[in-house]
């Protein structure tokens, strides 16, 4: 295939491995119009930056992400930096003409979000959030399944997101526990999936309450006996109502003993339900209220048959997929939105939404109250 789209990726750290794994993978098993070029890999530490691109195969490597915007030869601007330096960088490569990819939450607030989605409009490029999770085969399914009305009109969509690599009083503080450069913490890191999940899965949502605790106020620095004030959320809980008149409840939390990277969705219709566990990737549990009621129960769907969302680029049926293929099949479509110019999503308008609710989250918080979530659509 002569036709190539060249990659500049700025961030080397565990996303940008995530990304370059997926990006050679890509041509190994889709067929798109046009193949990935690993061109430039950018991290402020050029041993870094060396060991990253001899280790996944990119061409050159940079240590200002300025030039890597700058370089005529780059066609999409690949961004998996701390949450801080997404808006710079998505204005300067929008002037600059690059398609753009950016990781989640989008921004540290709605009107970094609300710029970038404009200058990314304006400038008439292809633009793509990584919502990786909308790529799951069993979400998928379970989106077409909705969609096709297995479950009849949705009442609820519960979700919990548990992780709990902060319960240590003693983990080192890092950027992630600073909101200058985070934005929030377990809230955009971890709320920013289900939100975007919730609104590709049931629709916009209407208004939010939430609630934010940081649990663990100080934490050591590795300078000495110096430590370091924590400013953004340990844990978000917060409930929700949608436009279409089903009620929410979101738990993101870093504290939860025992959970590694729990995601846990529920969905209850008038017709049926769905359940989904990340950590059970390739299932997807449905109860269909239409069973004889001598036989009604939840069916365990395993998502790995040809006939299933993006699996017939893969393995025989019951040979399971990981989280790491989610990337792959998020970049096929990046790859041909680029190459067709046609748009993708989720984009940066999903980004806008979900930054949105985040915010109003925060808001409701600090008030106390319930938050309306803004309708511009």
């Amino acid at each position: 295939m002569s036709k190539t789209v060249n990659i500049g990726i700025i961030g080397t750290q565990f996303m940008g491995k995530a990304h370059a794994n997926a990006y050679n993978q890509l041509p190994r098993f889709f067929d798109t119009s046009a193949n990935p070029v690993l061109h430039t890999a950018c991290s402020r530490n050029r041993e870094k930056a060396n060991e990253f691109s001899e280790q996944f195969g990119w061409s050159k490597t940079e240590t200002d992400w300025r030039k890597v915007v700058a370089n005529d030869e780059i066609d999409l601007i690949d961004i998996c930096t701390p949450n801080h330096l997404h808006h710079p960088i998505v204005m300067e490569a929008a002037k600059q003409g690059k398609n753009l990819l950016c990781e989640k939450p989008m921004a540290l607030n709605t009107r970094e979000a609300r710029e970038m989605h404009e200058a990314a409009e304006a400038a008439g490029i292809i633009h793509m959030m990584i919502f990786n999770y909308r790529y799951v085969p069993a979400l998928a399914l379970a989106k077409k399944m909705i969609s096709e009305g297995d479950i009849g009109r949705v009442y609820h969509f519960n979700a919990v997101y548990y992780q709990d690599w902060l319960t240590d009083p003693e983990f080192p503080y890092v950027w992630r526990h600073n909101v200058k450069e985070t934005g929030s913490g377990a809230h955009g890191d971890m709320n920013a999936h289900i939100v975007d999940l919730a609104r590709h899965l049931i629709g916009e949502f209407e208004a939010v309450s939430g609630v934010q605790e940081v649990f663990i106020k100080e934490r050591p620095t590795g300078k000495g006996n110096e430590k370091a004030k924590v400013s953004a959320d340990d844990a978000t809980l917060f409930l929700a109502r949608f436009r279409q008149g089903a009620l929410g409840t979101f738990n993101a939390t870093r504290f939860a003993n025992g959970f590694k990277n729990h995601l846990r969705i529920e969905i209850f219709g008038s017709g049926g339900s769905l359940l989904f566990n990340l950590e059970r990737l390739n299932e997807l549990q449905y109860f269909s209220a239409g069973d004889n009621p001598d036989k009604q129960g939840f069916r365990n769907i395993l998502v790995t048959d040809r006939s299933h969302p993006y699996l017939e680029a893969w393995w025989p049926p019951g040979h399971i997929l990981g989280w790491e293929h989610t990337f792959v099949h998020q970049f096929s479509e990046l790859i041909e939105g680029i190459s067709l110019k046609k748009a993708v999503t989720p984009n940066f308008y999903d980004g806008l939404k979900c930054q949105e609710v985040l915010d109003s989250v925060v808001t409701s918080a600090q008030k106390e109250k319930w938050i309306p979530i803004g309708i511009d659509d």
